[in-house]
């Protein structure tokens, strides 16, 4: 008989964040182990429930009683079963373990483990009941959940994430026993806290979610209840035309916080949107979870939606207690804007002595004295204005010492920019000293103007150059640094501006003390942003054109798409195969050659096709060259394709290893031309299958 099983744990409130992975981690290992021990049929989809007093699962058609198993034990070999007519202790003690004695082996089949033959025993394990294991699924199933910590609670010594006050474990109409940090299962439940009439009592496990919101005023299901939150804020704000400043982190952990969803609409007084706006959004967002409004111009309004927990017939206490509280949070950011306007930000640059940034490269000063050498060399690179860039460097991290990025740190930039503003700083250097931490993540838009560029560019070499250079590289998942990130934020604007990336991590070196940074380093940092680069252009290139085109090891980043491209049309090309594999034979002649090659000399030409080889080489260098240095790389390789005939004439009839070896090393050294010409845009034997 199959049926539903419902298993339910009440608790005292989740950690919200961690809430949603709870869910799945819950749910799916029940499940998982159920089909593998044959209760539930492979592909079973089950229905996971979390909500801020519970974790739940809904799995149906599982069996009341395991089916039958067929055990298969696969013993020693036949050959060595026996000897001298007696059967070998490895023959013995199999059968001991199988339960079987010495004059039981004529029970043990024979067969194959695909090498050889060997002894087999067959028996049939009878199913047990669901009730037998299902305790122990439980226990793995809570062992395994990606808990942030956890706690003990009264004088029990079980341990969970909170305090666990109820088990409900249902199979169809039936309580399966169960017992869990120490609590028997029942078909009882708990609902809302304030709302709920009482205890929840299910006569079947398919009765759960449908009573759990009718007696229980609980939205179990967690997809379910965001849903509804989303609805309901999206229906409140369309009502003021206003659209809603929250990412899915919020939705999520708001959704982790009720059982009951109620959206409210609340107010603040309009002078504190005297205070820049992220300021706002960011104290209602992270310490009231409420959802900030936006106007059509993307400005803060100051109305807002809460989430309440319950649904009040009069929701102005409700909205009223979290204006109070909003309000003393609006206070204090108002206070820390105000404090930090009575300094400017060129008068905290000198505390920055003060500030660590890492005890083997110094104080964010020092840190900030190479970021104005870094930045006015990359902005004379752009021919844009040094002495902007070389200011936006010297503030930049000016704000870290603000009360406001004190209390925000998400906020340093931002606030910087603000300030810059309000001191009366250049309108590009204030705007540079916020975008120098752009791209903040994947996606992120990029810093736009050289002087943004500069001063972005310079923090992120000085991060990567410094902090690699001393032996902090990252490993694994481990990036404390988030040396990745700033890689991939160096790269995604050096597709786009003409600089050389060793130039600028050479400039970036050369700004730190002698010794202070190992040797190799840059070197060490190249070929870490070239792996990334990698990575970065996989989602929209074929692996073996990137391989092609890196392999060139390119300086200059702003070339390399061109090249991708360029070598999508070779490709296409009806030659481009056989260019290819002539390429990738060339590649290994010349892997085996030992020493230098000599000057090539034509007198030593000894056939016509080496000859005519050499003239197609030069013909095709001549068309190619003045379309190489006007960044015509779909041209320059085109044009290889009158080396097809060529190539596979010399490879047909001529001996490159000659007996001769100035001969010998003629044609290597025709050779070794011909391979520098074919591979000037990309590494074409990559690209052989």
């Amino acid at each position: 008989m199959s049926e539903t099983l419902l298993i339910e744990l009440f608790t005292e409130e989740l950690p919200p964040k961690a809430l949603p992975k709870l869910g799945a981690a819950f749910s799916s290992a029940i499940s998982e182990e159920l089909v593998k021990l044959g209760f539930a049929a492979a592909g079973t989809e089950c229905t996971s429930y979390a909500s801020p007093r519970r974790l739940a699962v809904s799995i149906p058609g599982v069996l009341a009683v395991q089916p039958d198993q067929q055990i298969e034990k696969k013993g020693p070999a036949v050959a060595s079963g026996f000897k001298d007519g007696q059967p070998t202790p490895a023959l013995l003690g199999f059968a001991r373990g199988c339960g079987l004695a010495a004059d039981q082996l004529d029970q043990l089949e024979k067969g194959s483990d695909g090498k050889q033959e060997v002894f087999i025993f067959r028996s049939q394990k009878q199913g047990e009941p669901l009730a037998a294991v299902l305790s122990g699924i439980i226990e793995a199933a809570l062992k395994k959940l990606p808990a942030p910590k956890m706690m003990r609670w009264g004088d029990r010594d079980g341990m969970f994430i909170r305090p666990v006050h109820g088990l409900t474990v249902l199979h169809g109409a039936n309580v399966v026993p169960a017992k869990i940090l120490h609590l028997e299962s029942g078909r009882v439940s708990r609902g809302h806290r304030f709302l709920s009439a009482g205890e929840v009592s299910f006569a079947h496990a398919d009765e759960y979610a449908s009573k759990m919101r009718l007696e229980g005023k609980v939205v179990a299901s967690f997809a379910e209840r965001r849903a509804q939150i989303g609805e309901q804020l999206a229906a409140a704000a369309a009502k003021l035309n206003a659209t809603i400043a929250a990412d899915a982190a919020l939705f999520d952990e708001v959704t982790a916080l009720v059982e009951w969803p109620v959206v409210l609409q609340g107010e603040f007084e309009a002078d504190f949107l005297k205070v820049p706006q992220e300021c706002l959004i960011l104290t209602m967002q992270q310490n009231q979870k409420y959802f900030p409004l936006l106007d059509a111009n993307g400005r803060l309004m100051n109305q807002y939606l809460l989430v309440s927990n319950i649904d009040p017939a009069d929701p102005s206490h409700v909205v009223n207690g979290n204006s109070r509280v909003l309000r003393a949070r609006l206070s204090d950011a108002k206070f820390f804007f105000e404090q930090d306007q009575k300094q400017k930000l060129d008068a905290r640059v000198g505390k920055l002595a003060h500030v660590v940034y890492h005890n083997k490269i110094g104080s964010q000063l020092e840190r900030v004295t190479r970021l104005e050498t870094i930045a006015g060399e990359i902005a004379k690179l752009l021919g844009s204005d040094a002495a902007k860039a070389t200011r936006a460097a010297y503030l930049a991290k000016a704000d870290l010492l603000t009360d406001m990025v004190g209390e925000f740190p998400e906020l340093q930039g931002i606030m910087g920019q603000y300030y810059a503003r309000i001191d009366g700083e250049d309108t590009e250097v204030a705007y540079a000293v916020e975008a120098h931490y752009k791209p903040k993540f994947a996606g992120d838009t990029l810093p736009e103007g050289a002087v943004a560029q500069a001063v972005s560019l310079a923090d992120k070499l000085e991060t990567l150059v410094g902090i690699w250079g001393i032996g902090l590289i990252p490993t694994g998942d481990k990036d404390p640094f988030a040396l990745r990130r700033a890689a991939l934020g160096v790269l995604r604007m050096l597709l786009q501006l003409p600089l050389n990336v060793r130039q600028l991590l050479t400039i970036a070196a050369s700004t730190f003390p002698t010794g202070v940074v190992a040797a190799g380093t840059v070197d060490g940092v190249y070929g870490f942003m070239l792996d990334r680069l990698k990575n970065y252009l996989a989602a929209d290139y074929p692996a073996a054109d990137i391989d092609a085109v890196l392999a060139q090891r390119p300086e200059q980043l702003d070339e390399v798409q061109a090249r991708l491209a360029a070598v999508a049309e070779f490709k296409a090309l009806p030659e481009a195969a056989s260019l290819a594999a002539a390429n990738k034979r060339i590649r290994n002649i010349l892997k085996k050659v030992e020493g230098d090659l000599p000057q090539l000399n034509a007198t030593l030409f000894a056939q016509d096709e080496e000859r005519a080889l050499a003239a197609a080489s030069e013909a095709v260098a001549a068309q190619a060259a003045p379309l190489l240095a006007a960044g015509d790389y779909v041209g320059a390789l085109t044009a290889l394709a009158a080396l097809k005939a060529p190539v596979d004439a010399f490879f047909d009839g001529v001996m490159v290893m000659a007996d001769d070896l100035a001969v010998r090393g003629n044609r290597l050294a025709l050779l070794n031309q011909l391979a520098g010409q074919m591979n000037t845009v990309a590494e074409l034997a990559l690209l052989a299958e």
